[in-house]
């Protein structure tokens, strides 16, 4: 079933790609159009998963990479017509498709061992969610901003400059995004902690058991807060906006990638729910 999100957001990266090229109207619409579709196919499939095994399908990596696509194509769209700005399309919609290609695969639905059944836990995985899409579009406004500032620098006006907004523009995006996904990680990171202490003492699974700040996993993602909680008061502090800023969120966001994915899959003992 999640080869069909698949195909529908490897049309749009496409379609994004031509628009970027050409600023031609119509694959700027079919870009979009597609994208939607996407999302609403998935968001079909992710209810027909919940149905299926009676609780929305969170647990274990693959499941989470789903959902986490899912967020970030509402996230992008979201961002897309509220700014009525496609120009970054092509640079993250390739990440979805990317990323859609490992549940594509495995194309199967992990069932949420008894210790997981908990409010406290599907707060703490969604929180964390909309911080990982929200800290992706930041990463990649960072991205499309150094690109311009390059343009800028060398006096080279060109695709970059002809398809982007201002720096400043940019700049302000890029601060609004890291904000909101900083809040949403600092409360999942603390349901998180308020759900293992109150089940890791009679815990019988020996993953919950080990889940400390030693595990691979939860110490990258509190890596992961304190470059964003660096990067939020340097921008205030010092006036570390811009570049600095910038480079900062893609540090962050690279982080995030490798804690997502081969540390989520081969590096932890305690979140390889499976």
């Amino acid at each position: 079933m999640n080869a069909t999100p698949l195909a529908l957001y490897l049309v749009a990266g496409v379609a994004y790609a031509v628009h970027f090229g050409t600023r031609s109207p119509s694959s700027g619409r079919i870009a979009t159009v597609s994208l939607v579709f996407g999302a609403l196919v998935h968001t079909f499939i992710i209810g027909m998963q919940t149905m299926q095994v009676g609780h929305v399908p969170l647990v274990g990596t693959t499941g989470a990479i789903s959902a986490f696509v899912w967020v970030l194509a509402l996230a992008y769209l979201y961002t897309e017509m509220t700014t009525d700005e496609r120009a970054m399309g092509i640079f993250i919609v390739p990440l979805m498709v990317v990323l859609q290609l490992i549940p594509a695969i495995s194309n199967n639905v992990t069932a949420r061992p008894p210790v997981l059944e908990s409010r406290w836990f599907e707060i703490h995985v969604f929180s964390l969610l909309v911080a990982y899409a929200t800290f992706a579009l930041a990463c990649v406004i960072s991205v499309t901003y150094v690109l311009l500032f390059k343009e800028l620098k060398g006096k080279h006006l060109g695709v970059f400059y002809a398809r982007l907004p201002s720096l400043q523009v940019l700049d302000g995006m890029n601060g609004r995004a890291v904000t909101f996904g900083w809040v949403f990680l600092t409360l999942g990171l603390a349901v998180g902690a308020i759900w293992l202490v109150q089940v890791q003492p009679g815990a019988a699974d020996p993953r919950v058991q080990a889940m400390s700040l030693l595990d691979p996993k939860i110490f990258t993602v509190l890596l992961c807060w304190l470059v964003y909680t660096f990067s939020l008061y340097a921008r205030r502090a010092f006036g570390w906006g811009g570049r600095r800023a910038a480079w900062l969120s893609t540090f962050g966001f690279a982080i995030l990638m490798l804690n997502f994915v081969p540390i989520g899959y081969f590096g932890t003992s305690s979140h390889n729910f499976y």
